[in-house]
């Protein structure tokens, strides 16, 4: 699909035009906010370890609450669980205000971990309504709109972010990112989606008794739903390779999520807009990959498992690159060939697992995924301690 489709696109969907801006709003406030907080930890400890904490604790909370936003969505319109993600998460992203000193760190670690509690409730919902707002075969063009959206984030948040940092100071970084989740939750409010009642068949027979008795217990639900998965999963051999993708991946990506930002002030000596200038480089690369959709037909795992082997190479040469310039173009390109994958392997789940289960899907990919990459975090962080970045 090209940008011509992808417009008409949104002409047609409404609903999905106000999610994709929506969450383009929302993604710019909290790049804001994780940039400012890099660089407020860098300045007031200056400690690798302090960074990979940062970014770990944001990944946690997806250990225990991705799936918890699958499980809420067969009980609560998934709108409502979206808008209350966002409110909710306004107060804390105003508390990292009181953070001017090294001893008030916890209370950084602490608004970070609750951010990333709402985004872990928030995300796989999100995620899961598409299908629900656009046609089966606008799904590929969706999902590269998406790695669009991502790109303009990092772009136009990251960068950005960084600016505002350096010039106003973190404190305007955290103002904005709570305005974001308001004017967020406003848009999601004016969304109408369709009337879901799509059952998965294979859910009701796992958990329907012998006596008739329709009304199951929450044991029995959450049995229903992991048995329903497991038939998901065992007929599926994509499914089968996406989750394993969702294992080991996420360890090695852990490594690089935390140099990002290390490269750019400690090696490069770039300061704040070093760091957004590489992040607004994956930012780009993110979007550049919408444009390869058009030329997606088939083979999208075998696209999306090339897709790696290519980051792995352009990853090596960043870690013997010399010059600052070069690797802001590595990271275009490693963001490109990662986009492009990401667009594949979202799709194929949207293709292979049955609309009502998706949010659980999600979830538990989430869940999976961030908690590994959290603790790759922890681990790189405490690598650094002793090891050159390089």
């Amino acid at each position: 699909m090209n940008n011509h489709s992808a417009v008409a696109m949104f002409r047609s969907h409404k609903g999905y035009s106000r999610l994709f801006t929506a969450g383009l709003i929302n993604g710019i406030g909290d790049r804001f906010t994780s940039v400012a907080v890099l660089a407020l930890v860098l300045q007031l400890t200056g400690s690798g370890m302090a960074v990979g904490i940062s970014l770990g604790v944001r990944l946690f909370p997806y250990l225990f609450l991705a799936p918890l936003g699958g499980i809420l969505s067969s009980k609560i319109p998934r709108k409502y669980i979206m808008i209350a993600t966002d409110m909710l998460r306004v107060p804390v992203a105003l508390a990292f205000l009181w953070v001017d000193g090294e001893e008030k760190l916890w209370l950084l670690y602490m608004a970070s971990f609750l951010l990333a509690a709402g985004e872990a409730i928030y995300s796989p919902v999100r995620r899961s309504t598409i299908p629900l707002l656009v046609t089966k075969d606008s799904l590929l063009t969706v999902n590269g709109l998406e790695q669009l959206m991502s790109g303009c984030v990092l772009i136009l948040g990251a960068f950005s972010g960084g600016v505002v940092s350096m010039w106003f100071g973190p404190e305007a970084a955290f103002i904005m990112n709570a305005v974001s989740f308001l004017i967020a939750a406003m848009l999601i409010y004016g969304i109408d989606f369709p009337q879901h009642t799509e059952m998965v068949t294979v859910a009701k027979k796992a958990t329907y008794s012998p006596e008739g008795d329709l009304e199951k217990s929450d044991k029995e639900a959450q049995y229903g739903r992991l048995r329903a998965l497991g038939m998901v999963i065992g007929g599926s051999l994509t499914l089968q390779v996406i989750f394993g993708y969702e294992l080991l991946v996420p360890l090695l990506n852990g490594l690089d999520n935390v140099l990002i930002s290390v490269y750019a002030i400690q090696v490069f000596h770039a300061g704040d807009i070093g760091v957004g200038a590489f992040y607004a480089a994956l930012g780009i690369g993110l979007s550049l990959s919408f444009f390869t959709s058009r030329y997606l037909k088939k083979g999208l795992l075998i696209v999306a498992i090339g897709g790696l082997l290519l980051e792995g190479v352009l990853l090596m040469g960043i870690s013997v690159s010399n010059h600052f310039a070069a690797a802001f173009m590595l990271y275009i390109l490693l963001s490109f060939a990662g986009g492009t994958g990401n667009a594949c392997l979202d799709t194929l789940v949207m293709q292979e697992t049955p609309s009502a289960m998706q949010p659980f899907v999600f979830g538990l990919l989430s869940a999976v995924g961030n908690t590994l990459l959290g603790l790759s975090m922890l681990f790189a962080g405490w690598l650094l301690e002793g090891v050159e970045p390089r």
